[in-house]
């Protein structure tokens, strides 16, 4: 669920959508944080940042016209700015979403989302960006998870976080799309995630702890 949002919590949206800026705006406004919005990840780069007096956090989304939120989010990386980064996609771009969390995003959106999950997100980045540290207990955690992974669901899981629909991974392991899902909730069920992007954090925090 949803933290209240702190004194100086500031939420920074990069679209070229207007609309979309516009409804995520009031939605988050509407959770008391204060909210930017630019529509160029080269107009969001241009600002001066506050130094680490607030916590702040970054949302775009994958596709963008010029410099999209991969190349953005690349920049940030370059430029030493330890924002965190929720990106959004559509549906067909989830590869691109999982390529960004391996780049240090803190989580992807896939369109269309429910408000609480935008919420959720936001106050998981928030949290982050004041908690750098655990990662070395989050890494255990998910090692031990997916150690009970039989090899089915980790070779479903592997396919899975490389983006891949039910149908494809039925394919490649040569199993009906209905067994694929039965092994997909397994997989979510022990590894504890709530959805796609859970699934790619757990991984990489797997794969980051290994170096």
């Amino acid at each position: 669920s949803a933290t209240k949002a702190r004194v100086g919590d500031r939420i920074h949206i990069v679209d070229d959508d207007p609309g979309l800026s516009a409804s995520l705006r009031m939605l988050l406004e509407s959770a008391s944080y204060r909210v930017e919005t630019y529509a160029s990840a080269r107009e969001f780069l241009a600002q001066e940042f506050a130094g680490a007096a607030e916590r702040s956090c970054l949302i775009t989304d994958v596709q963008m016209p010029d410099m999209d939120g991969l190349a953005l989010q690349g920049e940030l990386v370059r430029r030493g700015l330890a924002i965190p980064v929720i990106v959004m996609t559509g549906h067909a771009d989830v590869p691109r979403a999982v390529k960004a969390m391996k780049a240090g995003a803190i989580d992807f959106l896939e369109k269309p989302f429910e408000d609480t999950a935008l919420l959720d997100s936001v106050a998981r980045a928030l949290e982050a960006a004041s908690r750098a540290g655990d990662r070395t207990g989050r890494a255990q955690q998910a090692r031990e998870r997916l150690a009970s992974l039989t090899e089915r669901e980790r070779q479903v899981l592997e396919l899975l976080v490389a983006g891949n629909a039910n149908k494809v991974i039925a394919y490649e392991l040569a199993i009906s799309p209905r067994t694929v899902e039965l092994h997909r909730a397994r997989v979510m069920d022990k590894m504890a995630a709530g959805n796609l992007a859970d699934l790619v954090r757990l991984r990489l925090a797997v794969e980051d702890a290994a170096g």
